[in-house]
């Protein structure tokens, strides 16, 4: 081994070789700006018809943060806050974002990442018995992601049941989806696009981490939900001038159920991984996961030797002697690298 391994994220690499090729192809074609190109509009058809959901509203963004900050500021009145899980994307990870767009993160607790629709109905009714509720933040909209922070998933029954406790408050219920392309590829997963539809008043396709150079795809099922999305989109400087740069991408992501194949190589070799980690003295899970994320238990003295090798992630602290690591694979992960890995995790 010559080079670093890199495992650190799933958007390390650049993107599948098909966008590479049509952007390259129709790089000197002059089209319409702000997503009005036919392939912008092919490519909402063409999700429209994958979620079953042929009415939708499709509006394609530039990434994560930006997609989560302009969805939920669009959903929102002012005096309301979202529902999270503790572990939340928006809670953890996105430098107080929402916050900074004036709407607080309501947290609820969780396990390895999911909130329950039990804990978020004690959440609820706490919030409606308190006699100074009047005086707090409004829960107005619940929000996960799909797969979680944690690389599990939301089974078909958890997902039906938040869905339950949400509207029986009147709240929209929102999947952050950035990993979206693993969940549906793994084996475990129950959940498919018509689903998510049916059950959730708003989610977003990840493309970034699954795929694509950048972009992610929201989908409105109920068209009239939100009004004058494309004004809440340039306020938050997230309307693309070129948007055909991100309708191309998705238009191929969704050609020939490549969206639904592309995350199952990911899956595959975190599985190998996590199983291999299994049957080793010096390191250990935190837990299996069924996508695309390895958390691993490493002894503090391992890490500098690992760090030299592999390019991984930070994810917490274990205890005093230990510190779980995140190795996540993508798209593009190679058989060669994956094998390397585990040469290399053996050896410590």
């Amino acid at each position: 081994m010559s080079e670093k391994l890199f495992f650190a994220s799933d958007y390390q690499e650049g993107a599948h070789p098909n966008i590479i090729s049509k952007i390259v192809s129709t790089n000197l074609e002059a089209t319409p700006g702000y997503g009005q190109d036919n392939y912008t509009l092919s490519a909402i058809e063409r999700i429209r018809k994958a979620c079953s959901c042929p009415n939708a509203k499709v509006e394609l963004m530039v990434g994560g943060t930006q997609t989560n900050a302009t969805v939920i500021d669009a959903l929102l009145r002012n005096y309301e806050g979202v529902v999270s899980p503790k572990t939340g994307h928006v809670a953890l990870h996105e430098a107080g974002a929402i916050e900074f767009g004036g709407h607080k993160v309501l947290e609820v607790i969780s396990d390895k990442g999911k909130m329950s629709a039990k804990d978020l109905k004690v959440y609820l009714e706490t919030y409606y018995a308190d006699e100074n509720h009047e005086h707090m933040v409004k829960p107005g909209m619940v929000y996960i992601s799909q797969p979680t922070e944690y690389g599990t998933l939301y089974t078909k029954k958890e997902l039906e049941e938040l869905s339950k406790v949400s509207h029986d408050y009147s709240l929209p219920l929102y999947v952050d989806g950035a990993r979206l392309a693993y969940a549906l590829a793994s084996e475990e997963n129950d959940i498919t696009l018509s689903d998510l539809a049916r059950l959730t008043d708003i989610f977003y396709i990840g493309g970034t981490k699954c795929g694509a150079l950048l972009g992610e795809a929201i989908v409105i099922p109920d068209e009239n939900l939100v009004s004058h999305f494309l004004t809440t989109k340039k306020q938050h400087g997230a309307l693309l001038a070129k948007g055909r740069l991100i309708g191309i991408q998705f238009d191929e992501l969704f050609k020939d159920n490549l969206y639904l194949e592309i995350g199952k190589k990911a899956v595959k070799f975190a599985k190998t991984i996590q199983d291999s980690v299994s049957g080793l003295k010096t390191l250990s899970l935190l837990y299996r996961t069924p996508t695309n994320q390895c958390f691993i238990i490493v002894p503090n003295g391992k890490l500098e030797t690992l760090r030299s090798k592999v390019s991984y992630g930070f994810w917490e602290k274990y205890d005093d002697e230990h510190t779980v690591i995140r190795v996540a694979t993508s798209w593009a992960t190679e058989e060669e690298s994956v094998k390397e890995l585990i040469s290399v995790l053996e050896a410590l």
